[in-house]
């Protein structure tokens, strides 16, 4: 499992097209506008303008996700994490906000509704927190 990593993004939140063209620089490694808008418009049923991709890359770069070099006359992005490190980073807010909840019927309720899968993901995520205090315990 990846640990958290201490770098995060200023904002967690993305919106759909952020999402699908971070999802792309990620697959790709490092992107220039062209390489995103062409990627984009493989699927002829999509419209984008190039000027929407170049916006949106600003946009990640702004939110902390990406980096942005020019080298020579062209813009390349790359990504400031990795997508495991993301879906970590994600997870973790999920959790904390979740858990900001406070009430412990609320949270309980949730019981009700688990299936056998989130059971065994339970039962792993109990192991990792037994793990874990008792390494706390040994300092």
């Amino acid at each position: 499992m990846t640990p958290l990593p201490e770098y995060r993004p200023r904002k967690t939140s993305l919106g759909p097209l952020e999402t699908e063209i971070l999802n792309i620089v990620w697959e790709l490694g490092c992107v220039t506008v062209k390489d995103v808008h062409e990627r984009i418009l493989r699927d002829p049923e999509r419209e984008l303008a190039y000027a929407s991709v170049t916006t949106i890359l600003h946009r990640l770069t702004q939110k902390g996700w990406l980096s942005c070099i020019k080298e020579k006359r062209a813009f390349y992005w790359r990504p400031l994490l990795t997508r495991q490190e993301a879906q970590g980073i994600l997870a973790y807010e999920q959790l904390q906000k979740f858990l900001a909840v406070s009430n412990p019927d609320v949270v309980a309720s949730f019981a009700d509704s688990l299936d056998s899968s989130s059971l065994e993901q339970l039962g792993a995520i109990a192991s990792r927190l037994e793990a874990f205090r008792r390494k706390q315990q040994e300092k």
